[in-house]
């Protein structure tokens, strides 16, 4: 209970000093001709979030009353919380957001920039949902054009399940998407209540009998370098590690995935590759039943789990044994 009225406390001075920052003039108001409290007042706060006043006064004084994961987005959109701040509130207040990675404070400059220069090997950045982010031109010239796709099909362990181009290339298909549901479900244990890994969830489960089939083992794996076989239609055999750099202790698991070769041959291939030009159209077809897309155009650089793959999961078994 101790812990309870200091972590409130906690949030009613964070609350405060967001709002005490912020100008009526930032946050589309009026100033006004007699304004002597700084930043912005209580009921400037309630009525941009369409919160009631007295709820919100009780909250910024550290009172013990119900919070609602929607209200608290009301409340930092209202005080133009970055990323940062928004988990830091949603933490205090010991709510589970329902939007945590809306948006990517780690795809900087900066990161792109190494991605970028990591060419010719192929690299990403991705989230812990493998979600592809952005990645570099070889990854594309290598594993397809991901911005051909609409932005929910920009997923690794998406493709790896639904994509017929990758089932036919991976030649270690079967074994990298057992070990990419794996460590996707170790990842989301700490994600459970989270609306973007339930949907992700749900999406694989109902497009896929072979995805229900493997997530019914209830298999873990974590996450360790390792080499996978890909047959390129342009240059051939490919023997890529998987190396991975974190971009952020935080449970979000932004990281670099970077795919080096594993050998002299890989190495001369994808030299070659570079010095190619773009295939003009990447042929997304599904390996689902009675569908399939075509698209035109060139990503910009794309993140994604990158294709999955690692040590095999350990430990599981499948239900009713």
């Amino acid at each position: 209970m101790a812990d309870d009225a200091s972590r409130r406390r906690e949030l009613a001075a964070f609350l405060r000093s967001r709002r005490e920052r912020i100008t009526p003039e930032q946050a589309g108001l009026p100033r006004g001709a007699r304004r002597r409290t700084p930043g912005l007042r209580r009921e400037e706060v309630a009525q941009l979030a369409a919160v009631g006043v007295t709820w919100y006064t009780w909250l910024e004084q550290g009172r013990a009353i119900r919070v609602s994961a929607q209200v608290l987005d009301a409340v930092a959109r209202a005080l133009l919380m970055d990323q940062t701040e928004r988990g830091h509130l949603f933490a205090l207040a010991g709510v589970v957001d329902p939007r945590p990675e809306t948006e990517c404070p780690l795809v900087s400059g900066t990161a792109l920039r190494l991605m970028h220069r990591i060419a010719p090997y192929p690299a990403t950045l991705q989230n812990a949902r493998y979600d592809v982010l952005a990645h570099n031109r070889p990854f594309a010239q290598v594993f397809g054009e991901l911005t051909e796709l609409p932005p929910h099909e920009r997923n690794c362990l998406w493709l790896l399940t639904t994509s017929r181009r990758w089932r036919e290339t991976f030649l270690d298909r079967d074994e990298m998407l057992r070990d990419l549901i794996a460590k996707f479900r170790a990842g989301m244990a700490e994600h459970l209540a989270e609306p973007a890994w339930k949907e992700r969830l749900d999406g694989l489960l109902g497009v896929s009998a072979e995805f229900r089939a493997l997530w019914e083992r209830h298999e873990l794996a974590t996450m360790l370098p390792h080499v996978k076989r890909y047959q390129h239609p342009r240059v051939g055999l490919l023997s890529l590690e998987h190396r991975t750099m974190w971009l952020s202790p935080e449970t979000q698991a932004y990281r670099l995935v970077a795919y080096v070769p594993a050998d002299d041959e890989t190495e001369a291939r994808l030299e070659r590759l570079a010095e190619l030009p773009d295939e003009p159209v990447t042929s997304w077809g599904s390996s689902r039943r009675g569908r399939s897309r075509t698209g035109v155009g060139r990503a910009p650089a794309g993140d994604g789990g990158g294709p999955g793959g690692g040590p095999g999961p350990r430990g599981g078994r499948a239900e009713g044994q």
